[in-house]
């Protein structure tokens, strides 16, 4: 690479969320991820490969297909330390790497010999006082900026946040007592259109929107520091919203996921693409974009082009129906 100066890597992962207001969804708001989506690109057609937590982790960290990952396919089971998952080859290109909150789970990782997540050393020693019982006590925003403040200086980093929110379970009514509207919620057509499954689903729009502010908080703590346009941010989740006939089952809901993505200087801010874009095209992107070789194993490729193009062009979709 030279002298140039190596991008840093921001993946924000939430738990289970399907609605980010940039979508248009009035009943929960979400300013973090907006803002990625209005000052980078926001993907209309994204989608996981494994409508579940750990195989669509495994499938993001390692570039592969779910059903070419053995046990790691599974929703909780082994992963064999035989894949490279991207941190570990960032950290091997001089990266300083690091996660907090959710990195891969749920499931036995030291079982298939990896000595760590496979997302990264963990950031775990701040935690807060959150705003329901059912929120996590980690401060991710904390962490993050303890994960900053052991970088060694001038070494481009990769972090892995991942909230566990919006992931059941709720206090029921937390949501309408935090001020939001019934009236404001669409229920789908496959739901029954009642108050009970209104409050529900803003009880999900409370804890998106907690995995939002503290995604909000380390852009600010990027751009504070200078760093923010030199730093892709990626924002997603693992499979759809915690609810009947979307996490786990084999529908559209569960599959195609929300996505926005900001790289700065380098980007083309403010387009709505709707390129298809599958997660095991994470890997060979922060590969590409750190200047490290793509690896042998990754089945999917790099969608670089399309943050750095104000044209859209190529296609490339896959779902699994492996659990």
């Amino acid at each position: 690479m030279g002298q140039v100066k190596r991008p840093n890597i921001l993946f924000a992962i939430a738990d289970d969320a399907s609605h980010f207001s940039a979508y248009g969804h009035r009943f929960v708001n979400t300013p973090g991820f907006d803002r990625v989506a209005r000052e980078g690109v926001l993907f209309e057609n994204a989608f996981t490969v494994n409508p579940k937590c750990a195989p669509s982790r495994a499938c993001i960290l390692t570039g592969m297909h779910t059903w070419q990952l053995e046990e790691a396919c599974n929703h909780f089971g082994v992963f064999p330390s035989k894949f490279e998952v991207f941190p570990d080859l960032l950290e091997d290109a001089g990266y300083f790497v690091g996660f907090t909150g959710k990195g891969w789970a749920p499931g036995d990782y030291t079982a298939g010999g990896f000595e760590r997540n496979p997302a990264g050393p963990e950031f775990s020693g701040c935690t807060l006082d959150p705003p329901s019982s059912t929120i996590s006590k980690k401060d991710y925003a904390g962490n993050f900026e303890d994960f900053l403040s052991e970088r060694p200086d001038d070494q481009p980093f990769c972090f892995w946040y991942g909230g566990h929110e919006p992931h059941r379970r709720y206090e029921e009514g937390e949501g309408i007592r935090s001020g939001k509207r019934i009236e404001d919620v669409d229920v789908p057509e496959y739901w029954p259109d009642t108050d009970v499954v209104k409050s529900d689903i803003l009880d999900y729009a409370f804890e998106t929107e907690w995995f939002d502010s503290q995604l909000n908080q380390m852009l600010e703590r990027l751009e504070a520091n200078g760093e923010l346009d030199n730093t892709i941010v990626v924002v997603t989740s693992d499979n759809g919203m915690p609810f009947p006939r979307v996490k786990g089952q084999m529908y559209e809901d569960d599959f195609h996921l929300p996505l926005a993505v900001r790289w700065g200087d380098q980007g083309k801010p403010g387009r709505v693409v709707s390129d298809f874009v599958s997660w095991i095209d994470f890997a060979p992107t922060f590969l590409e974009i750190a200047g490290v070789d793509r690896h042998t194993q990754h089945a999917g490729r790099s969608f670089a082009d399309i943050l750095t193009s104000s044209a859209t062009g190529w296609i490339y979709g896959s779902r699994d129906h492996a659990f």
